[in-house]
């Protein structure tokens, strides 16, 4: 028997992985909580958090440890993404660990971006490939990889002397238009054909990182609206017994479950078998962004006007379940490369 024949069907945790969500959900738990997410909505990072979050090993766990890391797996970096996005956590680390293992890929990671002391970022865009883009992390990011080039040819590290202003956008992300040609350094670390595959891969790992991030807030955003329902009374039972609220909820529960298998299947054929499925990472990610607005939009219409006032945590979540996909661009962008994976293997 195929040794990896049982997994390719079974994403059930390990007693290691489960400690190692535990532990990241009481950290966040304890240091991310609502009101410290609203306090950093007007830069979009906590820096003190941040480096709570670096001392935790959380930066140095997602590279190898060839270069200095602990050679996590994209299995365990999933986890950490979905306690993130459990609170909202106003940190870059996806954008930051994506980079960071690029860098790593292309012999250019330093032991600063290792252990997060300066932060890395990358165009998360699948269309990007010349000129003034916007970056998510591009208002704080010390380093930033691009495509770059007359044809987009070339991968590209950016530093900055002073980081490009904040622009304002619906994900509380410290977002920020950068120009290539503006940059102070300007490095390129690889071209052709090699360096664009590494390049596409660390997008794929964002865009499987932002799902399992999603599938977090997701389930969050679930329990606020179930906890809700539960407490309020029409007619002398609980609304949340009426099939209006009740179905919406469970549909809630089964976006969450399909959301975190897809997401951990993608993570194990990423593991181990990197080329024979390359759409999942995508799947993932364009199942989430829509299924993530849809279910936190739920939540807010289930507790009526508290649900849109500013202070009700529902619209947080609501909030970065519609701004976190777009960092990335059109999520369209992605339905289209699975479409085309698929067709080119089925051609074959």
């Amino acid at each position: 028997m195929d040794r990896y024949e049982l997994r390719r069907l079974d994403y059930s945790l390990s007693e290691d992985h489960t400690d190692l969500q535990n532990a990241y959900r009481q950290f966040f738990k304890t240091h991310s909580p609502i009101d410290r997410v609203r306090a950093a909505e007007a830069t979009g990072f906590d820096e003190s958090l941040w480096e709570r979050l670096c001392a935790m090993g959380a930066t140095t766990m997602a590279v190898p440890e060839s270069v200095g890391g602990d050679g996590a797996t994209l299995v365990d970096l999933t986890l950490v993404a979905e306690e993130i996005g459990r609170c909202i956590a106003p940190v870059p680390w996806i954008d930051h660990v994506c980079a960071a293992r690029l860098l790593a890929d292309l012999g250019a990671l330093t032991n600063e971006v290792t252990s997060g002391n300066q932060i890395a970022g990358l165009d998360a865009s699948l269309d990007s490939v010349s000129g003034v883009r916007l970056i998510p992390t591009g208002s704080i990011a010390d380093q930033i990889v691009v495509r770059d080039g007359p044809h987009g040819e070339e991968v590209v590290l950016l530093t900055f002397s002073s980081p490009p202003t904040k622009v304002d956008n619906i994900g509380r992300l410290p977002m920020a238009w950068v120009d290539p040609a503006a940059a102070d350094s300007r490095t390129v670390l690889g071209s052709g054909p090699e360096a664009l595959a590494k390049y596409a891969r660390a997008l794929d790992e964002w865009r499987l990182l932002t799902a399992a991030a999603l599938v977090g807030l997701v389930e969050e955003t679930m329990t606020i609206a179930a906890e809700f329902a539960k407490s309020r009374y029409t007619l002398g039972v609980p609304i949340s017994t009426l099939q209006a609220i009740s179905h919406p909820l469970a549909n809630m529960v089964i976006t969450v479950e399909a959301g975190r298998n897809l997401a951990r299947r993608a993570a194990w054929f990423g593991d181990n078998e990197p080329d024979a499925r390359p759409e999942l990472a995508a799947s993932a990610f364009v199942f989430m962004a829509d299924e993530a607005s849809r279910a936190a939009t739920m939540a807010v219409h289930i507790q009526g006007g508290l649900g849109v006032s500013s202070e009700a945590a529902a619209t947080a979540y609501l909030v970065r379940a519609r701004g976190w996909p777009l960092a990335g661009g059109d999520p369209g962008a992605s339905a289209k490369q699975i479409a085309h994976i698929i067709a080119d293997r089925e051609t074959a």
